[in-house]
């Protein structure tokens, strides 16, 4: 049964269809990267939220742009900087001197696709005021809670911790991303055909909505009925489970880890257009689902071990195995 203003769910072709003409579009302006435009395509069904996490420059904020002109959805976007309040954006109480009462004024947080520009350039309290948004969909001002838009997402930007001006995100704030990924730089074939798209006019202005809200929210239930057999779900308890026993991590993965790690090999499926989750699938979106979500022992980090590392050894080793009974 389909929630108010969500038509039935089409057929998964559909679904792939759909997904492509958006991919399509975003490609228009991150030219040479298909694999970073489907992870986001797998997050925005999974209903999770991105991390886009690079250099300056590579065209992270225009990847969230393109993202979110893709889809005909209110946008919001939030520049995070030393001095952001939380307030600035969930909002806050105003006092109304013709009624004599504080009214709620709704912040930026309140829009279907949020864009956290540079979020690690805020400090820790104001990062913190995405904690419940991204993992609730609500906000919760002086007692009252309000509810958020659906669909949801949040795509952030963030440069690596060693450049200045950084906070590195808390664990509990990286646990709320489903996915995080890295833009890279483009190859010089795509770099060259970037100088003749920039050449006259910036693309994205150009770029029209493809799909809508609804559209989206009709997707996003078609993927919430793509099957996962019990060998695939014990596959995803005893991946996310070996993180957690790895001597070269500090912090294994949360259960919320496994949560998002079925949603994304669902997305992921779909995208292919099967109503089923293949190991495949889960090993398609492990690295990124995980490797954010685990803190490397300092031993390890001396030795230039990094989590994608852990969690692509973990893949090349763990077999598929019947579920366990109980």
């Amino acid at each position: 049964m389909t929630g108010e203003g969500t038509p039935e769910p089409p057929p998964l072709g559909a679904v792939a269809d759909l997904t492509a003409r958006i991919a399509q579009n975003v490609q228009r302006i991150i030219v040479g990267k298909p694999e970073v435009v489907r992870l986001a395509l797998v997050t925005l069904l999974a209903e999770g939220h991105l991390l886009v996490e690079d250099v300056p420059g590579v065209g992270k904020t225009s990847l969230a742009k393109a993202l979110a002109r893709s889809l005909d959805c209110s946008v919001s976007r939030v520049q995070f900087t030393p001095d952001l309040l939380p307030g600035d954006i969930t909002g806050m109480s105003v006092y109304n001197r013709q009624t004599g009462e504080f009214e709620f004024r709704p912040g930026p947080v309140f829009a279907n696709v949020v864009i956290a520009d540079e979020i690690n350039r805020a400090s820790p309290k104001t990062q913190s005021a995405l904690l419940e948004c991204m993992a609730e969909h609500q906000v919760t001002v002086d007692g009252g809670t309000y509810g958020l838009a659906s669909p949801f997402l949040v795509v952030a930007t963030q440069n690596p911790v060693e450049m200045d001006g950084t906070y590195p995100l808390p664990e509990a704030q990286r646990d709320r991303f489903t996915a995080r990924i890295s833009v890279g730089y483009p190859d010089p074939a795509a770099e060259l055909a970037m100088i003749d798209e920039h050449a006259g006019a910036d693309p994205l202005d150009t770029l029209r909505p493809v799909a809508d809200a609804r559209a989206v929210r009709s997707v996003i239930e078609a993927v919430r009925r793509v099957r996962v057999g019990a060998e695939v779900r014990q596959y995803c308890v005893d991946l996310v489970g070996a993180t957690r026993r790895q001597p070269e991590l500090r912090l294994g993965a949360s259960p919320r880890a496994t949560l998002h790690l079925v949603r994304a090999a669902r997305a992921q499926a779909a995208l292919a257009g099967r109503g089923y989750v293949v190991p495949d699938d889960v090993q398609a979106v492990a690295v990124p689902v995980l490797a954010h979500r685990l803190t490397v022992a300092p031993e390890a980090g001396a030795s230039r071990v990094t989590a994608a590392d852990v969690v692509r050894g973990l893949l090349s080793r763990l077999p598929v195995r019947a579920p366990s009974r109980a």
